[in-house]
């Protein structure tokens, strides 16, 4: 062989080698390009689906809710839960009606003449009037005549709702309330279930310190109307 003619044929080998090697290294660019581009659209349905997801979690929630059964009923209704967006007026109102309702429907001898007291704190000229005249000794349904026996009485407010008159204002409200009356010591309990239909408003408080110690707001019970609840019972089991 010639020596010119072997050159060419190791030039001819070499430029092959060099072009298979070219050739790798192209493939293995393009495969390195493609696998970021695999990676980087993995990426993106990634986060598209965390995004969506925290899109969607306002939408689907669990609100918890208490069953309640009266014990001397049987009824069973939910007990409303507070959303926490009620706003502190309201639920300053509330606490007072709450409290109006359990000291002025309760009797016991022995705090009748403080509880009598407190509540005319919270009344309206109006209204305390009307409640002196009921519980003047010459009113035979004075709760000082009914329970002359010994017989005692508490309140326990269950909900309390309010209302807006069409004219915008808000100064109604709706008490659910139960009376335990008990004849004497050791005798059971007898519960009715009444609803108070209460009109307030918000005025100066008195100058009075007695008076401010238990209301220092000026809230005043304008109008009040109790009446027993009708409770339907549960329909019979077969």
């Amino acid at each position: 062989m010639k020596v010119g003619t072997a050159e060419q044929a190791l030039d001819g080998y070499f430029k092959e080698a060099a072009s298979w090697d070219d050739d790798r290294v192209s493939a293995a660019c393009r495969s390195a390009r493609n696998a970021w581009r695999v990676a980087g659209a993995g990426w993106i349905c990634a986060l598209t689906g965390g995004a969506s997801l925290l899109l969607l979690m306002p939408l689907k929630r669990v609100d918890p809710f208490v069953v309640r059964v009266d014990n001397s009923t049987g009824i069973v209704d939910i007990v409303p839960v507070y959303s926490g967006d009620a706003g502190a007026d309201q639920s300053v109102t509330r606490y007072f009606l709450t409290h109006y309702i359990t000291i002025c429907e309760r009797f016991n001898f022995a705090t009748a003449e403080s509880d009598y007291e407190e509540c005319g704190a919270f009344h309206a000229v109006q209204r305390n009037q009307a409640w002196s005249v009921l519980w003047s000794k010459s009113n035979p349904a004075s709760p000082l005549n009914v329970h002359k026996d010994g017989s005692t009485v508490r309140a326990q407010v269950e909900s309390v709702s309010f209302f807006r008159r069409a004219s915008g204002v808000s100064d109604l409200a709706q008490v659910r309330y139960v009376r335990a009356e008990r004849q004497g010591n050791g005798a059971e309990e007898r519960f009715t279930h009444w609803i108070a239909t209460i009109q307030y408003a918000y005025v100066a408080p008195s100058k009075d310190p007695q008076l401010r110690r238990w209301n220092p707001l000026g809230f005043k019970i304008v109008e009040v109307t109790s009446e027993p609840e009708v409770l339907t019972p549960p329909p019979a089991t077969k």
